[in-house]
């Protein structure tokens, strides 16, 4: 990685209270509990209310990481936040978090590469305290799906709910658990596949695009399939390879997620142990950023992510983006 060593200090999630579970989606699409049970793995999503922003998911995420690690905000050199569902387009989702906890000495900036966003997020974190600039760095992935999905497209609207995450990236002492390395890539080729069409500089909010309904989230299942199955086994084993490790050696394999049989189909190709990959995608659905991070939470408080622990996070998101990120729990 080079630099310091760098590791996760604290790590904290939230999701809103309401819930959208398959029974209420059937009342509201030609849909049934069966398929989207057998499809994508997901048996209820939260949803905000009216009102509820991005900025204020991760601020209850980023108040408990902070007080976790044991600092205070004025600790906090800078702020990443991954997400695709900014609160608006500017200022940055980071400059209303910041703003919100009273992070007064940091400053900070918004990561967009969708379900890759937590991963990117890390990293770029990492890197900015192993090279001694700052101490502490706080990563926020949020997004509230719920904001541009189309609740009458039964392909995309059972799968994404809303939530986020938020750890702490501090300086690692010599020998201790710390963050190993990244392997990261990008295939813009891909970029149609999984897009929101309307909304940007090439196709700004007008009558038509709302007609159209080019403001929410649109997806070519088969295609986004085949990718994320076929880039996390080949991102995963050449990061392992590199540091001299084989699938057999992780201790917990963290992946995005985006669908059940994406996660079993890409580990049994690469070869880990099912007991050694978590899936909590039933209870939360797709919440892009804050999917890894709400998995690390669930493997930490049942007793399968513990200090030292041998852990790789991977992810497949729009963009097409991938990353994966190799680390020794600090805690």
């Amino acid at each position: 990685m080079g630099g310091r060593p760098t590791t996760i200090t604290a790590l904290a999630t939230y999701v809103p209270p309401r819930l959208l579970t398959n029974a209420d989606l059937e009342q509201m699409v030609d849909t049934t509990d069966e398929w989207i049970l057998q499809r994508t793995g997901i048996r209820e999503r939260h949803l905000v209310d009216p009102g509820v922003a991005t900025s204020d998911l991760g601020t209850a995420a980023a108040v408990q990481a902070i007080a976790r690690a044991g600092l205070t905000p004025d600790d906090i050199g800078v702020i990443i936040v991954g997400t695709v569902t900014p609160d608006m387009m500017f200022p940055s989702t980071a400059c209303l978090i910041q703003h919100k906890i009273g992070a007064h000495r940091a400053w900070g900036f918004d990561l967009s590469a969708a379900c890759s966003a937590f991963t990117y997020s890390l990293t770029t974190a990492s890197q900015l305290v192993a090279s001694g600039a700052h101490e502490h760095a706080l990563v926020v992935g949020a997004d509230v799906m719920s904001s541009i999905i189309d609740y009458q497209d039964r392909a995309t609207c059972v799968i994404f709910g809303d939530g986020a995450g938020a750890v702490v990236v501090s300086a690692a002492e010599p020998g201790a658990p710390c963050i190993l390395d990244f392997e990261h890539e990008i295939d813009g080729a891909g970029g149609q596949a999984l897009c929101m069409p309307a909304g940007g500089s090439l196709h700004p909010a007008s009558r038509e695009t709302v007609d159209q309904r080019l403001h929410y989230v649109k997806q070519d299942g088969a295609t986004v399939f085949k990718f994320a199955v076929r880039k996390t086994e080949e991102v995963a084993r050449r990061i392992l390879e590199r540091n001299g490790l084989t699938a057999a050696d992780l201790d917990l394999f963290v992946s995005h997620q985006a669908n059940r049989r994406i996660i079993t189909s890409a580990t049994e190709k690469l070869g880990v142990d099912p007991g050694k990959v978590i899936i909590n995608i039933e209870r939360f659905g797709n919440t892009t950023a804050a999917t890894i991070p709400l998995a690390l939470n669930d493997a930490v408080t049942s007793g399968r992510l513990k200090k030292g622990h041998l852990v790789l996070l991977a992810s497949v998101g729009a963009g097409f983006t991938v990353g994966t990120v190799l680390l020794r729990w600090g805690f």
